[in-house]
C-alpha cells in the first residue's frame, strides 16, 4: 500500500509539472497583454477606458485628396457666398432708422454659424487676407492660399448674385448692390484708407491670436471674431465703411459694377494684415511663431 501511495503522489507531482512547462513555453510564445484587452460584460466593453483603448488600436483614416485639396476650398466657397449674402442683403434691405447698427450685427452674428459649421474643414477663413494672414504666421501650407482665394472671390460674386435675386431692384439699385459707396471724393481716400488698415489690423490680430497662436488659443474664438466685427462696423462705419475683406467688396463690386475707389478696400486690408503678422511674428506670438526672442 505504501508503495501503492508513493507512486501515485509521484505520478501527481510529474504531471503538475509537466503542466507549469506547458503553460510556462505557450507564455512565452504567445504573450498576453491584459493592459492591451478591455474586460467585456454581456458583448460590450465595461468601461470609457477600454472603449478609448479598442479606439485607439484603429487610427482613423488618412484623408484623400479630394478631402485635404477640394472639400476646403468648397467650403470657403460656400462660407463666404453665405457671408457675402447675408452682409449685401443687411444693407440693401436695410430698414429706416438702424443706421449701422442692422449691417455691423449681421455682418459679425454671421460669422458664428459659418465658422462653428465649416471651421473643421477649411478653417472658416471666408477673408482672403485672413488667409494671407494665417498663412504667415506659419497656420496654413503655401498651397492652399491661392486656392483658398480664389474661392473665397468666387463666393462673394455667388453671394451678390444671390442678393440681387433676391433683393427688390429699387434698393439694390440705390444702394449699389451693397457695394461699398461711402468714399465720393478724393478728400475721403486717406481717413478711410487709414480706417481699413486700422480695423484690419485690428481684426486679424484677433483671428490670429484666438485660433492659430498656441498660447492664447481659445474655443471662444467665433464669437471674439464675430464682436471685433460688430465693434469695428459700428466705430468706422462712417468713415469707410469698413470692408476688412476684399471678398465682401469684390463681389457687390462685380454684380452692381461699382468700381469707385475699390482698390481702397483690397490695399487697406492688405496692408492690416501684413501688420499685424509682423506683430505676431516678431513681438507677441507664441515661441512657435515667433521669429526672435524665442
Amino acid at each position: 500500500m505504501l508503495r501503492l501511495f508513493l507512486a501515485q503522489s509521484w505520478l501527481q507531482h510529474l504531471r503538475m509539472w509537466l503542466c507549469w512547462v506547458c503553460c510556462s513555453a505557450s507564455w512565452a510564445v504567445f504573450p498576453i497583454h491584459f493592459a492591451s484587452v478591455p474586460l467585456v460584460l454581456g458583448g460590450q466593453p465595461s468601461t470609457k477606458e477600454a472603449m478609448e483603448m479598442v479606439d485607439a488600436e484603429r487610427p482613423p483614416a488618412k484623408q484623400n485628396w479630394y478631402e485635404c485639396y477640394v472639400l476646403p476650398c468648397l467650403a470657403e466657397l460656400l462660407g463666404s457666398a453665405a457671408f457675402v449674402f447675408i452682409g449685401c442683403l443687411s444693407v440693401v434691405e436695410d430698414s429706416i432708422g438702424t443706421g449701422l447698427l442692422q449691417p455691423a450685427l449681421v455682418h459679425g452674428l454671421s460669422i458664428v454659424p459659418i465658422v462653428v459649421s465649416l471651421g473643421n474643414i477649411s478653417g472658416a477663413h471666408i477673408n482672403p487676407v485672413v488667409s494671407l494672414g494665417i498663412w504667415l504666421v506659419g497656420g496654413m501650407k503655401l498651397i492652399m492660399l491661392i486656392p483658398y482665394c480664389i474661392a473665397q472671390l468666387c463666393g462673394g460674386i455667388l453671394g451678390a448674385a444671390l442678393t440681387k435675386a433676391v433683393a427688390s431692384s429699387l434698393n439694390f439699385d440705390s444702394r449699389v448692390g451693397g457695394a461699398f459707396g461711402i468714399i465720393r471724393t478724393n478728400a475721403q481716400i486717406g481717413p478711410a484708407l487709414g480706417n481699413e488698415i486700422i480695423l484690419t489690423t485690428f481684426l486679424l490680430l484677433v483671428v490670429c491670436m484666438t485660433a492659430v497662436n498656441g498660447e492664447t488659443k481659445s474655443p471662444l474664438a467665433p464669437v471674439c471674431i464675430a464682436l471685433t466685427v460688430v465693434i469695428n462696423i459700428i466705430v468706422g462705419g462712417s468713415i469707410s465703411g469698413p470692408c476688412m475683406n476684399p471678398a465682401r467688396a469684390f463681389g457687390p463690386a462685380v454684380i452692381a459694377n461699382y468700381w469707385l475707389y475699390h482698390w481702397v478696400y483690397w490695399v487697406g486690408p492688405l496692408i492690416g494684415c501684413l501688420i499685424s503678422s509682423l506683430l505676431i511674428r516678431f513681438v507677441i506670438g507664441d515661441r512657435k511663431i515667433r521669429l526672435f526672442l524665442k
